[in-house]
C-alpha cells in the first residue's frame, strides 16, 4: 500500500473533462458533490441567513471556524452540546479549518515556535496556545466532517526563506496533526495543506511530502492572500498534478466566480470563501450578469428583478428599485436578501459546471459563462 493510501478514501471521482474534474465525497453526514462551494458559518452561523436558506440554495457542504468558536463558545461546550450539526441545527456536513490562519491574522500579540503558535485572545485578551495536536482536538470536538491540520501561513509577497521556513514547519506540523487524528477511528477525514507562497519548488516539495504522509485530501493554502490572480492560478498549475489523482483538492479562501472557474480548470474540487455574505452585506450582487452594485443610484426607478431566470426566488421577485431601496436605507433585509441570493448564484454556478463536466461540455460551459458576465445585467434591458 502506498503512504498516499494509509487512510481510506472517500472521494469517488465520477468523470472529467480535460483537468476537471467531478466527484462524490461521503462525510459521515452526508455526500458533498464536487466541485462544491462551502459558505462560511465562521461562528456557527451563516451571516445574514438561516441555515434552511443555505441548504435550499443548494449547498452540501459549510465552513466553521476552528479559532472563532474554540474562544467563544469554547470547543467542550459544544462537544456537550452534541457538536456543531446538533448545535447549530445545520445538519449537514461540516468542514472546520485549524484555526492557524485567524490566529496570525487576527492576533496581534503571537509567537510561534516549533510547538506551537501562543496568542492573546482577541475577544478578552487572555494568553491560550494553539498547537497541532489542540488543533485536531478541538476540531474533533466539535465534530468536524472534514478537519484540517495545524498550518502556518504566509501573506505574500514574502522572502523566500520565511516562506521556506512556513512550509517546513507546516510539513512537520502536518506529521503531528496525523499522529494525533488517528487515535480516534471513524468516518472523518483529515486533510493536508500544501504551503510554499509563490514559489513552484517549495509548492512540490509541500505537495510531495503531505503525499507521503496520507491524507485524506490536499487543500491547496497560502494563495488568496494578495497576491494577483495570476500567480495564484500558476500555482494551482504547479501544484495540482503532484497531488494524488484520487483525492479531493481544496483551494482555501477562493473565491471570486471567476477564481472557481479557472481553478476548476485545473483539477480543484473544493472552494470557500466569505465574499457571497460579505458583499452581498455592503450591497452587491452576484448573477450570471456579473456583480451588480445596487448602491448605484441608476437603480432607483429600476422595476425588474436582478434576474428574471434565476432559480433562486429573491432573485426574481424584488425589483432592483426595491433592492437599492434597503441597501441605501441601512435595512437589515437588504443584506440578507443580497446573501441569499449570492449564495444561491455561487451554488448554481457549481451545478452548471458539475454538469457542464459530466457531459464533456466544460469549456464550452466556462466560454458562455464569462461571456455572460462581460456582457452584463444591459442583456436583460
Amino acid at each position: 500500500m502506498s503512504p498516499a493510501n494509509h487512510l481510506a478514501n472517500h472521494f469517488e471521482l465520477l468523470a472529467t473533462d480535460g483537468a476537471a474534474r467531478t466527484g462524490r465525497l461521503t462525510t459521515p453526514h452526508g455526500v458533498v458533490r464536487t466541485p462544491a462551494f462551502m459558505p462560511v458559518g465562521t461562528a456557527g452561523a451563516m451571516k445574514g441567513m438561516h441555515w434552511r436558506e443555505v441548504r435550499d440554495a443548494g449547498a452540501d457542504i459549510v465552513l466553521g471556524n476552528t479559532y472563532h468558536l474554540m474562544l467563544r463558545p469554547g470547543a467542550e461546550r459544544i462537544a456537550a452540546l452534541g457538536g456543531l450539526q446538533r448545535f447549530t441545527g445545520w445538519g449537514g456536513p461540516m468542514l472546520t479549518d485549524s484555526g492557524g490562519f485567524q490566529v496570525m491574522s487576527l492576533s496581534e500579540l503571537r509567537k510561534v515556535t516549533e510547538q506551537a503558535v501562543t496568542f492573546r485572545s482577541h475577544i478578552d485578551g487572555t494568553k491560550l496556545e494553539l498547537s497541532p495536536e489542540r488543533s485536531i482536538e478541538v476540531q474533533r470536538l466539535l465534530g468536524s466532517d472534514i478537519v484540517m491540520q495545524m498550518d502556518e501561513c504566509v501573506r505574500l509577497p514574502a522572502g523566500h526563506a520565511d516562506i521556506e521556513r512556513a512550509m517546513q514547519l507546516s510539513l512537520r506540523w502536518a506529521e503531528r496533526s496525523k499522529r494525533a487524528f488517528e487515535t480516534a477511528a471513524d468516518d472523518t477525514m483529515l486533510f493536508g495543506i500544501v504551503q510554499g507562497g509563490d514559489v513552484p519548488a517549495l509548492r512540490h516539495v509541500s505537495a510531495r511530502g503531505l503525499t507521503e504522509i496520507g491524507f485524506h485530501g490536499y487543500a491547496i493554502g497560502g494563495l488568496a492572500v494578495g497576491e494577483p490572480q495570476a500567480v495564484m492560478l500558476s500555482m494551482i498549475d504547479e501544484t495540482a498534478p503532484v497531488l494524488p489523482a484520487d483525492r479531493p483538492r481544496y483551494l482555501m479562501g477562493v473565491g471570486t466566480p471567476e477564481d472557481m472557474l479557472e481553478a476548476v480548470a485545473r483539477g480543484v474540487d473544493m472552494f470557500d470563501c466569505v465574499m457571497p455574505t460579505r458583499n452581498g452585506r455592503h450591497g452587491m450582487a452576484f448573477t450570471r450578469f456579473g456583480q451588480i452594485n445596487l448602491r448605484n443610484a441608476r437603480h432607483i426607478d429600476d422595476p425588474r428583478p436582478l434576474d428574471e431566470e434565476s432559480p433562486w426566488p429573491a432573485a426574481r421577485n424584488y425589483s432592483r428599485a426595491y433592492l437599492h431601496h434597503l441597501v441605501r436605507a441601512g435595512e437589515t433585509l437588504g443584506a440578507m436578501l443580497l446573501s441569499e441570493i449570492n449564495v444561491a448564484y455561487y451554488q448554481e454556478l457549481m451545478q452548471g459546471i458539475r454538469a457542464a463536466i459530466a457531459s464533456g461540455t466544460f469549456e464550452e460551459f466556462k466560454m458562455q459563462t464569462r461571456a455572460g458576465w462581460a456582457r452584463g445585467d444591459i442583456a436583460q434591458m
